[in-house]
């Protein structure tokens, strides 16, 4: 990597004054007003401290704490030693994930910050800014956040990154920097990262040690490795072939969300997770009727024909720790991994419920928020069986439609560039919803009512649209409100409550599966730029009964007490 260039007055000032202590001229009374300068200036740098910007909203208490534990009687001591050691490798994550979202070092940053809860809020997002306010500045002395974060030099323009010939330059598991010469270069993650990268990979190959079963030994001995080498599909065939191990743990660069320049750059997260295991025999059965849904799907033949993967299975777990990505700003309550295209098209995917931490939202915000906005006679129907089930069949729709464009434009992801996750996360949603209705209509979803789940879905959307416009989810909720809005699929009464047309619902879900999809299978990027760009917005009454649910204090998302003490490990 290049040395870095002297920028600012005070560096110039510094190298004047070494230059002038360390020549043997006559000199003294320059060097000692030099100096002088420079101590001045830099007092009274750090007398300016860093504190909340002025007029900022009152946000800090929008998140609600809740403890993340979980029972852990019927594990052996060994699986107690691994899980500490996997917990030692997600806080390393985490220190990653906060070099890749903001430059400043995390220990003098939040040390500058006098204010306790100042500083907390800026612990849960990373840096200064509100990752759930559209990624407003809330501290002073810094700017805008960065679309590309830090994957890409901040003077890097889209027409100079666009014409340059790099190698991996799409690469998921690189940065762009500059050489010497101010050119553009890839760095891989491996060499970039490569102490945090060298120590995490010993700390699984140690917890591999611990392991009870030999398939997830294999996979952290594998994963290991795919850190050191940048090379990740077999550590997650690997985690595909996993089916009996009580423990689990999602390791590594992963979600390209953070990249909001293109949307090509994986960035470091993990959890840690143990499986519950009579939830997961309930969910079992739903994957086998993956590749009937496919065929079903409200679309034409050619975006449709793709076969998702039937080794795909559905899990529910504990998560009892977050790092990173994972546990910045919005917390994920399912997971459905691997992202690799090829290995989605051979093997399907794994869809890990995080139930524990479902159920702190569920209880925290989905029913306040249903009592504030859903008309009195719909409340019964906002359920945490129709919650579950939602999120649930949300990731489970991530394996249907399409993953590469049908005009040879690539994958999906791809082409549709820095829109590929608000757009895919919109379909999943609208997608999981056209699941629930099939499947109640083949008698496999046995519990609840299409009404319950239509509600909690509503219901669901009021509690993802205050992520914002910064988070892919955030873009798809707004989109997906707006036109639901357009369709009559719910209507607003003059008491500014909402009911769900049930016809209605049903029709506005397929008309907009149908558009998503093909947007997605003919890598169509201005149509997806029209469509967030029209609807994905807050309308000035959205806006007033959002302030609603501010008003009544109710959280916008949760943050965790987590870790080894919290467990007692």
């Amino acid at each position: 990597m290049a040395f870095p260039k002297f920028t600012t007055p005070i560096t110039k000032i510094a190298v004047i004054v070494l230059l002038a202590t360390t020549s043997l001229t006559a000199c003294n009374e320059q060097t000692t007003k030099l100096v002088t300068i420079n101590s001045s200036l830099a007092k009274d740098q750090q007398q300016t401290p860093v504190q909340l910007v002025a007029n900022y909203p009152d946000r800090l208490d929008i998140y609600k704490e809740v403890t993340l534990s979980a029972d852990l009687s019927h594990l052996s001591i060994n699986q107690k030693k691994m899980l500490a050691l996997l917990i030692d490798a997600s806080k390393i994550m985490d220190d990653l994930f906060w070099q890749q979202a903001f430059s400043q070092d995390k220990k003098t940053f939040l040390a500058a910050i006098k204010d306790e809860k100042v500083r907390r809020f800026a612990e849960i997002n990373y840096g200064p800014w509100d990752r759930l306010d559209g990624n407003k500045v809330f501290l002073t002395q810094n700017k805008d956040k960065s679309h590309g974060a830090e994957f890409y030099p901040k003077d890097m323009t889209k027409t100079e990154f666009e014409q340059a010939d790099l190698a991996n330059k799409n690469g998921l598991y690189s940065i762009i920097s500059r050489n010497d010469e101010e050119q553009l270069i890839t760095i891989a993650y491996s060499e970039m990262y490569s102490d945090e990268i060298n120590r995490t990979a010993a700390i699984l190959e140690k917890a591999a040690t611990f392991a009870d079963d030999k398939e997830f030994a294999n996979y952290l001995t594998m994963r290991a490795n795919a850190l050191r080498t940048d090379d990740y599909q077999s550590s997650d065939f690997a985690w595909m072939d996993m089916k009996n191990n009580p423990i689990d743990v999602v390791i590594g660069p992963i979600e390209n969300y953070e990249d909001q320049l293109y949307g090509y750059r994986a960035a470091f997260e993990a959890y840690v997770l143990i499986k519950d295991l009579s939830w997961s025999e309930k969910l079992a059965k739903y994957a086998q009727y993956l590749p009937e849904l496919q065929k079903e799907l409200p679309v034409p033949k050619k975006y449709k024909v793709e076969v998702p993967g039937s080794d795909a299975d559905l899990n529910a777990y504990d998560v009892i720790y977050y790092g990173g990505h994972s546990n910045a700003g919005g917390k994920t309550i399912a997971i459905n991994l691997p992202n690799d295209e090829q290995v989605q098209l051979e093997k399907g995917t794994r869809r890990l419920q995080l139930k524990n931490a479902m159920r702190a939202k569920f209880d925290t915000i989905m029913l306040p928020i249903a009592d504030t906005l859903i008309v009195p006679d719909q409340r019964k129907n906002v359920t945490f069986n129709g919650f579950f089930a939602n999120t649930m069949f949300h990731e489970v729709a991530h394996g249907l439609g399409i993953k590469n464009t049908l005009n040879d434009r690539g994958t999906v992801r791809q082409s549709l560039k820095e829109h590929a996750g608000a757009l895919e996360e919109g379909k999943a949603d609208i997608l999981g919803l056209y699941m629930i209705r099939q499947l109640l209509e083949k008698g496999a979803i046995t519990e609840g009512t299409l009404a319950e789940y239509y509600t909690t879905f509503m219901a669901g959307i009021f509690r993802s649209v205050r992520f914002g416009a910064s988070s892919a989810h955030g873009k798809a909720n707004m989109v997906r409100f707006n036109y639901f809005q357009e369709k009559g699929a719910f209507s607003r009464n003059e008491q500014g409550l909402y009911s769900v047309n049930i016809n209605k619902m049903t029709y506005a879900i397929n008309s907009l599966s149908k558009l998503i999809l093909t947007l997605q299978g003919n890598g169509d990027y201005q149509g997806v730029d029209d469509l967030v760009t029209s609807k994905g917005i807050i309308s000035d009454t959205l806006a007033i009964d959002l302030g609603r649910l501010q008003a009544a204090k109710i959280p916008v998302d949760i943050v965790f007490k987590q870790g080894k003490q919290v467990l007692g490990l």
